[in-house]
């Protein structure tokens, strides 16, 4: 009995580094809090299956998250100062994006999560090296062109040249880092941030023969987890997308649950539009395509428009709110809409401008250059 007590006693340890191998905790410290702050995480596992959302609530400017996690997580955290609620925090709040690994980490701040600074972390210190490289985040980019805009005056932000000005500095940062993200992935063919980099890229993108061979030179652990069968699903839609391939046909129901093939429209000039209700650049953009569908209707112009929606009720609502009366077909899986996996949409609004012929002749015509090309198709 004694020696198998002391065998269990020297197993002890054992056990417990094997139970805490694939286990995280976020250790959080935030001063001059509301008793009422809550933070919310959302995660996903990259490289498994792993991932949830979770909150708690804020107690003496503290808070603790702990979960499962075998590969490296990417999240979002929020936090709502005075415990009104995730989407509050989340779009006019405090909140943040990073990675993080199976390990124990602290997050400290004297007010904000915005001014967080990490210890412990050798996942999120890979992360500050791999944001360096790129030139930061894109919400870091985003940011500075809002500041921009702000320090202008009155008159400056009226002024379109301004504005161009403005809008000129955020394309180029964009642009620089997205090349940086290329060559990040190049160069760290091995590392979980050369297939986040080369991930962002992609959606950027549309030149899949520059992404295909750096996707390849990838490990095999990258390629064969979740994030990459993701990317290499992504790769092979964008190739069947591409102007001059032949559309792939699908079958979806319309607001009345009547099925609608896209080779039914075969005969027309198609834009199959995917936007969504929440969307305010879809919505945006939900007038000009009124008034394109209204003067080329009776020419053989039709939209076949794909909601991301979840909710079918906001889905009809925004149909009837901004009157477009084109056909509508969703499956309501949000983001995991099988005809946006089909085309590789990552990204709303995103419009495909397909032939009578059915074959795919322009992608993501918008505004001007949108009106211009079915003028040039349509006006014969």
């Amino acid at each position: 009995m004694k020696k198998t007590f002391l065998l269990f006693a020297a197993l002890l340890p054992m056990l417990a580094k094997s139970q805490s191998k694939n286990t995280f905790t976020i250790t959080g410290k935030i001063g001059n809090l509301d008793p009422n702050a809550r933070v919310y995480l959302d995660w996903t596992d990259l490289l498994g299956n792993g991932g949830t959302e979770d909150s708690v609530d804020v107690i003496n400017g503290t808070f603790k998250f702990t979960g499962e996690l075998t590969g490296v997580a990417t999240c979002r955290m929020a936090l709502a100062h005075h415990g009104d609620g995730k989407m509050k925090a989340v779009y006019a709040g405090d909140a943040i994006y990073f990675n993080f690994g199976p390990e124990n980490f602290t997050i400290t701040s004297k007010d904000s999560l915005a001014n967080a600074v990490f210890k412990g972390s050798k996942i999120h210190d890979q992360e500050d090296v791999y944001n360096k490289k790129i030139g930061g985040q894109i919400m870091a980019i985003t940011k500075n062109a809002n500041y921009d805009f702000n320090a202008g005056t009155p008159e400056q932000r009226a002024d379109s040249n301004f504005l161009k000005e403005i809008d000129m500095r955020f394309r180029k940062r964009v642009s620089d880092r997205n090349a940086a993200q290329l060559q990040y992935a190049k160069d760290n063919p091995n590392s979980v941030f050369g297939l986040i980099a080369l991930s962002e890229y992609t959606n950027m993108s549309k030149n899949m023969e520059v992404v295909a061979p750096v996707y390849n030179a990838l490990s095999a652990k990258l390629r064969n987890s979740k994030k990459g069968q993701e990317l290499d699903k992504r790769i092979k839609s964008v190739k069947l997308t591409t102007p001059g391939a032949e559309a792939p046909n699908f079958t979806m129901k319309d607001t009345n649950g009547n099925p609608v093939s896209l080779k039914d429209l075969r005969g027309k000039t198609v834009l199959l539009e995917f936007w969504a209700s929440w969307c305010s650049p879809c919505r945006a953009e939900n007038p000009n395509l009124r008034e394109q569908y209204k003067m080329y209707k009776d020419k053989g112009f039709e939209i076949l428009g794909v909601s991301l929606d979840s909710d079918k009720k906001k889905w009809e609502e925004a149909i009837a709110k901004d009157g477009i009366p084109w056909i509508h077909v969703s499956d309501l899986k949000g983001w995991g809409n099988e005809v946006g996996i089909l085309y590789g949409v990552t990204g709303v609004p995103a419009g495909f401008l397909i032939s009578p012929e059915g074959k795919i002749i322009g992608n993501d015509l918008r505004g001007e250059s949108l009106n211009k090309k079915l003028a040039e198709l349509l006006n014969k």
